[in-house]
């Protein structure tokens, strides 16, 4: 009898056991019988899943691609299975979501208690981190990017679009001066990250052309919310999405700087996740439900103290 759900299930349990032994052990089967069906999946496929000569098991890239749909299928037929035994119950199950700190502090956290109301069978598997995951090896099923895509098979939905402001305190300004030129910011204690795809550099705008100024200072982190808060503080000048700055500039802890040099520093916020036709209805129910209101946050004004609103 055909079985491809079952040799299918057996070899997600591979990939994500890491070895044929240790996911004979969860699945209680001897590492010959699991070795033997994997072995019979990619007889009948025509083509090798797994490369067996490393020491790690390592995925062809006929492999990740049948991982990837493998994992979405089974994900889906569990859920139809859940949903007709409960008669057709509102999506149920783990999402797991990649959210920049900052991004989903002031956008998607407002939004979830809202989405529970909607969906209370859904648990949201959070991580805030300015960090680029990979999807399949993080078993990411939604990632909330800033900044530009690199080219991939994943499907993005765009959420709006950011831009980059440079802000220092009133009291940092008051003892150390206002910068009036990029140039200027080469005297001042510039706040960067440290996180591998962060530029080195400030693009800035002078006389009709882009200049990129190199600068540094005493804080190198890995998220926009420290610089926000260490820029409060009056450490040193800070260059952040303007969706950080809500509040902080109406309350008058912040105040905008060289405002007409960054009037083209702009930044994409996209929604990624994988395969839209074998997406679950869980998945889908989270997208559509939090990708408008996260664009309802970014089209208000981001120099207000507004906030996403649960509608």
């Amino acid at each position: 009898m055909d079985n491809r759900a079952g040799e299918m299930m057996v070899f997600v349990q591979v990939v994500e056991a890491g070895s044929f032994s240790e996911a004979a052990r969860s699945l209680l089967m001897t590492p010959s019988t699991v070795s033997k069906l994997v072995a019979r999946l990619e007889s009948r496929l025509g083509i090798r899943l797994v490369e067996r000569s490393t020491r790690r098991l390592a995925l062809t890239k006929e492999g990740e691609f049948y991982y990837e749909r493998s994992q979405r299928l089974l994900a889906d037929l569990d859920e139809t299975e859940q949903q007709i035994a409960q008669g057709g119950a509102e999506p149920e199950g783990m999402i797991r979501v990649s959210c920049s700190v900052t991004f989903g502090v002031a956008a998607l956290e407002p939004i979830l208690p809202a989405f529970w109301e909607a969906y209370p069978g859904i648990v949201i598997d959070l991580s805030l981190s300015d960090e680029t995951v990979d999807l399949y090896l993080e078993r990411t099923d939604v990632a909330i990017r800033v900044g530009k895509l690199p080219d991939s098979n994943l499907i993005a939905r765009k959420i709006g679009t950011t831009r980059r402001r440079i802000v220092a305190s009133p009291g940092y300004l008051a003892k150390w001066g206002v910068p009036q030129t990029s140039e200027d910011l080469l005297k001042h204690n510039c706040l960067g990250f440290n996180f591998r795809r962060a530029n080195p550099v400030w693009p800035m705008r002078e006389g009709g052309r882009i200049v990129e100024r190199m600068l540094s200072g005493s804080l190198l982190v890995n998220n926009g919310e420290t610089i926000r808060r260490m820029a409060i503080a009056g450490v040193g000048i800070g260059r952040i999405a303007d969706y950080h700055l809500r509040g902080p500039i109406a309350r008058g802890e912040l105040i905008e700087i060289l405002a007409d040099s960054t009037l083209s520093d702009f930044d994409d916020i996209h929604a990624l996740y994988r395969g839209a036709q074998l997406m679950p209805a869980r998945v889908r129910s989270f997208l559509d439900f939090t990708v408008p209101r996260m664009q309802k946050f970014l089209a208000t004004d981001p120099m207000g103290d507004a906030s996403p609103t649960d509608g």
